[in-house]
């Protein structure tokens, strides 16, 4: 009984982290921000091509040549003492192309079990790893980088294991002259080899097509960057108890008129995130971020304060780039992440 309610309760632990629009989905932990500069930008970014090897893990065809034998190290303090993190490296070879390797650890701490009556059975753990390797090459006089990433991909929570493999396509334009990138990503498309448990048969991924584009202005040093989630779902609209009761006019007992365009204006909010960078030099960046989907599911109605909003900066020491990253989910939880990477040929300079 106590097996049962544990997967219950972790089911229902995802889906309260990603969104009230989520929770449908195994490897739901794949979403999940993997540095402080894509946390600070609102917590998706697919379309910023510099030398951030960070991007990689969001959209592979930013792999590129200046990412060569660097080093990204990132650790992330989540919600409910949920830890998590990264390590990624990344080599050219001029004759074949871009490639990277990275590992992703994702750890939920101790739980203690108890069976319905309440009584204890000693602890156990639950975690979820990936292990992701990346490809990527310039093609049509290097406007474009087409890229992909195998993700295999080990989740394990007290006694239910599964394992599957994924994989994210992309592609990016990228005109080094006006400034401009817009990049298309498939991700998760994945199968399961092993289920958590056999009678459940296979589970769906977690699948989602995205599109970003950034603009750096040319005369001041910012650059703003737009991406659409969730393509293939229009609608990201649900309805709480609280809005049925509300459509229902107190007085006359009737359902109000709908509001077309507002609820059009919401929905097409709820698939936009955005982020500005702003970067006065080449070794100091600021980054804001709004999510209008995550503000809406998971702010409370009367005091909503800055869920969905996220920030963070980047400097460059000595040889090391370190980042932090700050993202506000509601007014009880907030995310943390760390992140530093190097280029390890600067050492050889």
């Amino acid at each position: 009984m106590y097996r049962k309610l544990f997967k219950l309760v972790l089911i229902n632990l995802t889906l309260i982290v990603n969104g009230q629009s989520g929770g449908d989905n195994i490897f739901e932990f794949l979403n999940l921000p993997n540095s402080s500069r894509i946390a600070a930008l609102g917590g998706k970014q697919v379309s910023i091509f510099d030398d951030d090897l960070n991007f990689v893990n969001s959209n592979p065809s930013l792999l590129n040549g200046s990412m060569s034998n660097s080093l990204a190290l990132n650790y992330i303090n989540y919600l409910a003492d949920i830890n998590y993190g990264s390590v990624t490296y990344a080599r050219t070879f001029n004759k074949y192309g871009n490639f990277s390797l990275g590992v992703n650890y994702f750890d939920y701490g101790e739980f203690t079990y108890a069976n319905e009556l309440g009584e204890l059975g000693g602890n156990f753990s639950a975690s979820d790893y990936t292990v992701n390797i990346s490809y990527s090459r310039p093609i049509l006089d290097s406007l474009f980088h087409a890229g992909g990433t195998i993700k295999a991909i080990n989740s394990k929570y007290e006694t239910y294991n599964s394992f599957g493999l994924a994989v994210d396509a992309g592609i990016t334009y990228h005109n080094y002259n006006r400034l401009f990138t817009a990049a298309l990503v498939i991700k998760n498309l994945g199968v399961q080899l092993n289920t958590y448990y056999g009678p459940t048969g296979q589970e769906p991924f977690p699948f989602e097509i995205q599109l970003g584009l950034s603009q750096k202005l040319k005369y001041a040093p910012f650059r703003l960057s737009v991406m659409i989630q969730n393509i293939e779902t229009p609608n990201l609209r649900y309805q709480t108890q609280q809005d049925i009761k509300d459509e229902i006019d107190p007085i006359t007992g009737e359902k109000k008129k709908e509001d077309k365009l507002a609820n059009f204006g919401d929905n097409l909010m709820r698939h936009l995130v955005f982020g500005l960078e702003f970067m006065p030099t080449k070794n100091f960046h600021i980054d804001v971020g709004y999510n209008y989907k995550r503000r809406q599911e998971l702010k409370i109605t009367d005091k909503p304060g800055l869920s969905g909003f996220t920030y963070g900066f980047g400097l460059k020491l000595y040889k090391f780039r370190i980042s932090y990253g700050r993202a506000r989910y509601h007014l009880a939880a907030v995310s943390n992440h760390f992140s530093i990477s190097v280029n390890l040929s600067e050492f050889s300079k």
